[in-house]
């Protein structure tokens, strides 16, 4: 098993985006098969906060089952209610205790359930919490979301939408922004929308120390080293990042998802 944040910190927060690829039991990467090779992934990776894009009903509640007792999460589904795709939050209840948090839709309308204006057909959100670590007694916000993957302007006006709410926060407390944002980082104006002004910056850009890089896509093909980062962990200027990781863990040739997890240990 690799370990992408290889040096602990006594009040690091562990950090984890991932899309999970929504359960399925259609080969040849069925749900069933893969959720075996999740529970060891995050049972090792033990992460304080997770950043999730893509789960179904089901299946957030069998990875919270193998997360076990000391985890809860947060989250709905694109459509309000349970039955849709999901960004669910995971959360270490040990470690951090929700304070508030809300829903808006990646639209002109975004306080309406199930929303989508910018010609994109799938319905996009976002979903923040305020936490407390009960460690530090520091707060902090964490923002997760999923772009469309198919229409650039859908994109660009969700990134503006988003760093608008993030904005609209306490301005005390640093955020964390987890998803999967279908562009590369780096010159893309999704990229350039969120990172604007010096509001956020890219963890993997900050780090300490990082481990190697590969598209974070791999649609169950053959790993791209040096590919492209489509999936980010952005954090408030003010956040040390001490290490930033791509998570490559497979067994027997399979992978939990056809994503790979992106971490970062962070102290806030």
């Amino acid at each position: 098993m690799p370990a992408p944040v290889p040096h602990p910190h006594r009040w690091g927060l562990r950090v984890m985006t991932f899309n999970l690829r929504y359960a399925s039991e259609t080969d040849p990467h069925p749900w069933s098969q893969r959720r075996p090779v999740m529970r060891r992934l995050l049972r090792h990776e033990r992460p304080h906060l997770l950043g999730t894009q893509e789960g179904l009903h089901r299946q957030l509640r069998d990875i919270a089952e193998d997360l076990g007792p000391r985890y809860a999460w947060l989250g709905l589904g694109r459509h309000g209610g349970s039955h849709d795709e999901f960004g669910a939050v995971f959360y270490d209840t040990l470690r951090l205790a929700p304070e508030e948090f809300d829903h808006f839709w990646l639209s002109a309308t975004p306080s309406l359930i199930g929303s989508a204006t910018w010609g994109n057909t799938v319905v996009r959100m976002a979903s923040w919490i305020r936490f407390t670590d009960r460690h530090t007694g520091k707060g902090c916000y964490l923002l997760n979301t999923h772009l469309d993957h198919a229409h650039q302007y859908a994109r660009e006006r969700s990134a503006e939408l988003i760093a608008e709410r993030l904005r609209a926060l306490d301005p005390a407390l640093p955020r964390i922004v987890t998803g999967d944002f279908n562009v590369p980082a780096h010159g893309n104006p999704v990229y350039d929308a969120l990172l604007a002004g010096g509001a956020l910056a890219d963890t993997w850009d900050t780090a300490a120390e990082r481990g190697p890089q590969y598209a974070t896509f791999h649609g169950y093909r053959p790993l791209v080293p040096d590919g492209d980062r489509i999936d980010w962990i952005l954090a408030s200027p003010s956040v040390r990042t001490l290490h930033a990781g791509i998570n490559t863990y497979s067994l027997d040739g399979r992978f939990p998802s056809d994503h790979l997890p992106v971490q970062a240990l962070v102290e806030l």
